[in-house]
C-alpha cells in the first residue's frame, strides 16, 4: 500500500523574519518500500534554530533547503512497511526526514533507538544531537575544569538547559545561565539547578553577569551571540574557553552584524574562542549516551521539551520557536488517525 503524507516545503527564501507565505503545506503520496528502504510514520520531528540559516541560499556546514522541496529534519517515528528484515515493522528509529508524516528511506539511513531508557522524543533532544552539542561543546571545545565558573546563555532552550546542567556533573563550581523572562529565570536555577540566572530582558547584561560571577567566567558556552557574547569576553578570566556554538540574536539580522566591539580582550587574556558543529564529535556519541542516560535515572539530568500537537502547526512551532517561545526542546507531536 501506498501512504497519504503531508509535509512542509519551502518556497521563498526568507527576508529578515521568515513568514508563514515562505512555506507551502503540500499533500503528497509515500510508496511501498522496495528491498532495503523502509517506511517510517514519524511521531516526532523537531525544529531548531539552525534551521534558519537553511533557508538562506548560501555555502554553510549543511545545504540550504531547496525551493518547493520537502524540508529535512530530525524526527522519531515507527517502521510501519518494511522491505528488509534488519529494520522490523514495529521499530522506533530517528532519521533526518523530519517536516512531514510519512518518510521513505534506506534502512542504512535510520537509527535504532532503545526506548526502554527514554520515550522515543528524547533522542529527539537530551539523548540526541542536542544533549551531544552541550556535552561535546564542554568536554573537548570548551573543557569544563573543577571549580570553574561557566556561563551559559540560552540557558531555558534545548541546549542550554542541558548543558548548565552537564556543566555541574563535570566539575563545575559555579553556573550562571541567562534566560528571556521571570518565568524563564525561575526554572533555570529551579528546575536545571543553576546557581544564578539573569533575565537579559532586565538590560545591563554586562553589569548583571559581572554581578553574579564576581571572580570572573572560565567557561562560556555560547547560543545567543551579540551582546551576550560581548559580555562574556568582558567577563572572562585569563585562559578562558569559549564555545561558539550558535548565534540565535542574530539569525534573522538583514545587514551584517557587528562582532563584539571588545573583542581585542582576547588578545590580552588569551582567551580560546571556538566554533562549534556537532558532527565533529559524533565519536562522542556512545560515551555521551552512556553517562546521560545514568543522569536521567537517577534525576540529576532534567530535560524539558515543549510539544505542539500537529504537523500542520510545525511552521507555527518553529517560528514560536525562533522568538524564544519555548522552555526546553522544542518539538512537535504528530497525531495520526
Amino acid at each position: 500500500m501506498s501512504y497519504t503524507s503531508r509535509e512542509w516545503r519551502l518556497v521563498a527564501r526568507p527576508k529578515g523574519e521568515p513568514k508563514p507565505s515562505d512555506f507551502e503545506f503540500a499533500t503528497t503520496t509515500v510508496p511501498d518500500p522496495e528491498d532495503g528502504q523502509i517506511v517510517v510514520r514519524n511521531d516526532f520531528v523537531s525544529v531548531d534554530p539552525y534551521m534558519r540559516g537553511r533557508m538562506n541560499d548560501v555555502p554553510s556546514y549543511i545545504p540550504p533547503f531547496g525551493l518547493d522541496e520537502p524540508m529535512t529534519g530530525g524526527a522519531v517515528g515507527t517502521v510501519v512497511a518494511s522491505g528488509t528484515a534488519d529494520v522490523p515493522v514495529g521499530t522506533a528509529v530517528s532519521h533526518f526526514l523530519g517536516w512531514r508524516e510519512y518518510a521513505l528511506l534506506p534502512a542504512g539511513g535510520v537509527q535504532v533507538i532503545d526506548t526502554s531508557i527514554a520515550p522515543a522524543r528524547a533522542y529527539l533532544g537530551v539523548l540526541g544531537t542536542t544533549g551531544l552539542t552541550a556535552y561535546a561543546g564542554l568536554t573537548e571545545v570548551a573543557p569544563v575544569k573543577a571549580g570553574d565558573t561557566v556561563f551559559i546563555s540560552g540557558a531555558a532552550g534545548a541546549v542550554g538547559s542541558v548543558a548548565g546542567q552537564i556543566a555541574r556533573h563535570l566539575g563545575a563550581g559555579r553556573v550562571i545561565g541567562s534566560a528571556g523572562g521571570p518565568e524563564k529565570v525561575r526554572r533555570v536555577t529551579g528546575t536545571y539547578g543553576f546557581d544564578a540566572a539573569i533575565d537579559y530582558r532586565q538590560g545591563n547584561l554586562s553589569a548583571r553577569l559581572a554581578e553574579a560571577a564576581p571572580d570572573g567566567v572560565d567557561v562560556y558556552f555560547d547560543n545567543v551571540g551579540g551582546d551576550h557574547l560581548e559580555a562574556a569576553i568582558s567577563a572572562m578570566n585569563t585562559f578562558g574557553r569559549i564555545a561558539l556554538c550558535g548565534a540565535i540574536s542574530v539569525y534573522n539580522a538583514t545587514d551584517v552584524p557587528p562582532g563584539p566591539r571588545n573583542l581585542p580582550l582576547a588578545i590580552g587574556k588569551r582567551l580560546n574562542l571556538r566554533g562549534m558543529i556537532v558532527s565533529d564529535h559524533l565519536g562522542l556519541a556512545s560515551e555521551y549516551a552512556s553517562r546521560a542516560a545514568g543522569w536521567l535515572r537517577d534525576g540529576s539530568l532534567v530535560a524539558e521539551e515543549t510539544v505542539v500537537d500537529g504537523v500542520e502547526n510545525a511552521v507555527e512551532a518553529f517560528l514560536a520557536m525562533m522568538r524564544g517561545a519555548n522552555t526546553g526542546k522544542m518539538l512537535v507531536r504528530l497525531v495520526h488517525d
